[in-house]
């Protein structure tokens, strides 16, 4: 794979038995990089941790908990966690990789789905908490963005990083860490009294209902203050396709009252969820050990693996077409555009210094802050939005001496945000998108 760095070709990073590839998201302290298992040939996703930022910020316990929880959910609607590693610098773990997409992903591009489709997903939604909660973890984080789809359309919970272990439960029974996204979390969470983290996590899983079958959010103004009484009050209306069986519900999980609220068993034997029901199927559970997860945080030589940067090499064939829509490599900013994830790209016959020129002209006059170096780019949003500043990083990849490919990545803020940040871009952008003779001819005829 050749970077735009004068025309040097990159270098392949490998550690343990793992060949990193790109990067499929990033956050203040963590990046998630596609990985291939060189002895099985399997596709993994590694959640790369810097452990001096980790300890700077006296992390340490978080990051535990998030290793402890995932190795300890073993479902099929959980992302897996396959084992943890660590170098001297940096902490590694080793997740199931999921090809589909995020399940927000397909509210973007049909704005709200069919009522059927929308239950099937939420069944699943709620075995996978459902199982979490027996064994003692609270997800405090559920939203659309965090619920993944494997290639069979088989809905995976992910992220557990805000997640919360029994053992933090005070003595009063209650959970006192206020987090999560504003629009999906429950009115106790929103308090400083504690809160039950099962019913929370019920409330979440509501307004996920709501969003699936709507297209939009039930709880949503510009200003906190005002979307944090409208969430006190429970104070939303619904469509009018919603059917009577989903509206009571939805009224019984959105209760204010936490002590009133329906609970999971009482979910499990509602009619409106019932239908074509199907309990999930796994195998027997096996015990966990937790023993790396203490191994990565010790200095001790035998738990460190190394990086290694192999030999460089450029983009082969088989990475130009896996990361483009088709050998024809059509314009993505077109008929393509309902496919926009959080991570995107286009591919462009102009110079490479051309292109970042265009990417700058075309984020300020959105209100974007542009950072350059090299030919990376990262641009910031200077409006607060529901989920703060909305962040976006550029690259641009040389693929031939005269084709080059741009990647953006939504690295903060909204998703919603970036799909509408992203169709007002793309329009600036259009002089120096290549589209092929083939795509041409389709946009003629």
């Amino acid at each position: 794979m050749q970077r735009m760095s004068n025309s040097v070709p990159g270098t392949r990073t490998r550690v343990g038995k793992y060949e990193l590839g790109r990067t499929l998201g990033e956050g203040s302290f963590a990046k998630v990089k596609f990985a291939k298992n060189t002895e099985t040939g399997d596709s993994v996703a590694i959640k790369i941790i810097d452990r001096d930022r980790v300890l700077h910020h006296k992390m340490i316990e978080q990051i535990k908990r998030e290793i402890s929880t995932m190795k300890m959910i073993k479902h099929p609607n959980v992302l897996n966690l396959f084992e943890v590693m660590a170098s001297r610098r940096k902490i590694y773990i080793v997740l199931e990789y999921v090809d589909g997409g995020e399940l927000f992903d397909k509210i973007a591009k049909y704005g709200k789905l069919e009522e059927d489709v929308a239950r099937r997903y939420f069944q699943q939604l709620i075995n996978a908490v459902d199982y979490c909660h027996s064994r003692g973890v609270y997800h405090r984080d559920l939203k659309p963005e965090n619920l993944l789809l494997d290639s069979y359309g088989a809905l995976k919970v992910s992220d557990f990083g805000l997640s919360a272990l029994s053992k933090q439960v005070r003595a009063d029974g209650l959970l006192h860490t206020a987090c999560g996204t504003p629009n999906y979390v429950a009115p106790e969470v929103l308090t400083d009294k504690g809160y039950d983290g099962t019913s929370a996590d019920v409330w979440s899983c509501g307004v996920i209902l709501f969003v699936l079958m709507a297209g939009y959010l039930p709880f949503d103004e510009s200003n906190l203050p005002a979307l944090y009484r409208k969430i006190y009050r429970a104070d939303f209306s619904f469509p009018s396709w919603f059917s009577s069986g989903s509206r009571k519900l939805i009224k019984r999980i959105l209760d204010p009252n936490p002590l009133t609220r329906i609970t999971i068993p009482e979910i499990l034997e509602n009619d409106w969820f019932k239908k074509d029901y199907m309990p999930a199927h796994f195998g027997q559970e096996e015990d966990v050990s937790l023993d790396d997860v203490d191994a990565v945080f010790n200095d001790s030589e035998e738990h460190l693996v190394t990086e290694r940067k192999e030999k460089p090499v450029s983009m082969n064939a088989f990475e130009l077409i896996s990361r483009s829509q088709g050998f024809s490599l059509e314009n993505l900013f077109d008929r393509q555009m309902g496919l926009v994830k959080r991570e995107t790209r286009f591919t462009s016959k102009c110079p490479a210094n051309e292109i970042m020129s265009k990417i700058e002209e075309a984020a300020k006059p959105l209100g974007f802050n542009v950072h350059k170096r090299n030919y990376k780019m990262k641009l910031k949003g200077d409006k607060t939005g529901r989920k703060g500043h909305l962040a976006v990083a550029t690259e641009v990849f040389e693929v031939a001496p005269s084709v080059h490919m741009v990647e953006l990545r939504k690295t903060g803020g909204d998703t919603l945000e970036f799909h509408k940040f992203y169709k007002n871009f793309s329009s600036g952008l259009k002089d120096i998108v290549w589209t092929s003779e083939l795509d041409a001819e389709e946009t003629r005829s």
